[in-house]
């Protein structure tokens, strides 16, 4: 028996850029404990400050019902779990399914009958029901769709996009049994004022969820490979795409680099689960080639422009503006620019990176990367603007030329500048 929508205890298993906001949004309606495995994490969540910038101070506190803890057996009086970790991909390019496996490993010690456990998770289809119910079922002694009830409902946060918030992001919901997913899709409509939609089955809904970046990821791709034409015939790609978008059914992409933990990682979920099929899907990986080579394009670009203005390469300095994945976040998962980095350090380039968006210690951790804390004028022979912060934007042509040196060159991957004023752009 399903509890009461009125008389739920939520449990959040996992409080990153997409469990946090979950966890405040039912916290403001429902009795809720966000849990997370970083006690640093629920410190700072005590405290009322959220590292990953997503929610406000004043939203944080808004949440009145809303408790944190590193401790799983606080959850056990919950009678809903939401499973909201993340979903890498390991060096070989292959699902990363160890963070959501631990995580219903950890659900099964405290589920308890009647209760309803939802995973947000990115998969490939079938994995809630082929990888985390049987872990459910030996943990908790329970058995599915009897004892307790799955549903899934894909996250669609969007990193430091202030206008499309969860409650006004269409939520979509399935459940195990079709109580169930009435069930799931009552408890996200009380919360989501953009509504729901309820998918016939739990399969379906992880199928939608992959296919909406790999979608983006394949035509991210195209726009890409026009780039590299574009290059080679001497005209300008963004000036093209401008001109094509006058057409009422041209999709506008742009071009650039795909990183992230979304649109560069769910793709191989999809391929992953396709190639156990036996299918080869060349289209989808064609695309993943051709978007993680862009970071090597770049650099290489660099590397020409400068030997073009006679700037020794083997002593030289290059300035990186942007090191996050994607503008106006401190979301460092998966990004891109490293790509960039590496390739100049190894021509001896010695490279300066600039990020006003992320802490010290997270570069370093995340990919030993010391960034500097201040931007240099006369200093460089070439400057990289890798991401689009806003800082970068507010910069006139004039500030970003003071940074060179007589001699330099500006590549504007994001395209903030007319193409006259840089030496070089996608």
């Amino acid at each position: 028996m399903l509890p009461d929508i009125g008389t739920v205890t939520i449990g959040v298993i996992g409080l990153g850029y997409v469990g946090l906001p979950l966890a405040v949004e039912f916290g403001k309606k429902y009795r809720t404990i966000g849990f997370d495995l970083n006690p640093g994490r629920i410190k700072a969540l005590r405290e009322g400050c959220d590292t990953t910038l997503e929610v406000t101070d004043q939203e944080l506190s808004g949440a009145v019902h809303l408790s944190y803890s590193a401790d799983i057996s606080d959850t056990a009086k919950c009678n809903v779990y939401i499973v909201a970790v993340p979903t890498p991909i390991d060096a070989a390019k292959r699902p990363d399914l160890n963070p959501l496996q631990s995580a219903s490993s950890l659900v099964g010690e405290v589920l308890e009958k009647g209760n309803m456990v939802i995973f947000e998770s990115t998969v490939y289809p079938g994995a809630t029901e082929e990888v985390c119910v049987p872990l459910l079922e030996q943990r908790s002694g329970l058995v599915f769709n009897r004892d307790f009830f799955c549903g899934y409902s894909p996250e669609r946060i969007n990193p430091g996009d202030r206008d499309h918030r969860l409650p006004t992001i269409v939520k979509v919901t399935s459940g195990s049994t079709a109580e169930s997913a009435e069930f799931v899709d009552s408890l996200y409509r009380s919360i989501i004022t953009a509504g729901t939609f309820k998918a016939s089955s739990i399969k379906v809904a992880e199928a939608a969820k992959v296919i909406e970046n790999t979608q983006r990821d394949v035509n991210i791709a195209l726009v890409n490979e026009l780039a590299l034409i574009f290059e080679k015939l001497g005209i300008n790609t963004n000036e093209v795409l401008e001109a094509a978008e006058t057409k009422w059914n041209f999709l506008s992409f742009r071009p650039g680099l795909v990183g992230g933990h979304c649109i560069g990682v769910d793709p191989y979920y999809l391929t992953h689960k396709a190639q156990e099929l036996g299918y080869h899907p060349n289209m989808i990986l064609a695309g993943r080639r051709l978007n993680d080579s862009m970071g090597h394009h770049i650099a290489t670009s660099v590397i020409k422009m400068l030997l073009r203005k006679s700037i020794d390469t083997s002593s030289c300095r290059v300035l990186v503006m942007g090191l996050t994945f994607k503008e106006n976040c401190p979301d460092l998962r998966n990004t891109k620019v490293t790509d960039i980095i590496s390739e100049l350090a190894e021509y001896g380039i010695d490279v300066d990176v600039y990020d006003p968006w992320v802490e010290p210690q997270e570069a370093a951790k995340a990919y030993g990367i010391t960034l500097v804390d201040r931007l240099l004028p006369e200093s460089y022979d070439g400057i990289v603007i890798a991401v689009a912060h806003r800082q970068f934007r507010e910069m006139s042509i004039d500030d970003l030329k003071k940074l060179g040196k007589e001699k330099s060159v500006i590549y504007d991957v994001k395209g903030l500048f007319p193409v006259n004023l840089v030496d070089g752009c996608l």
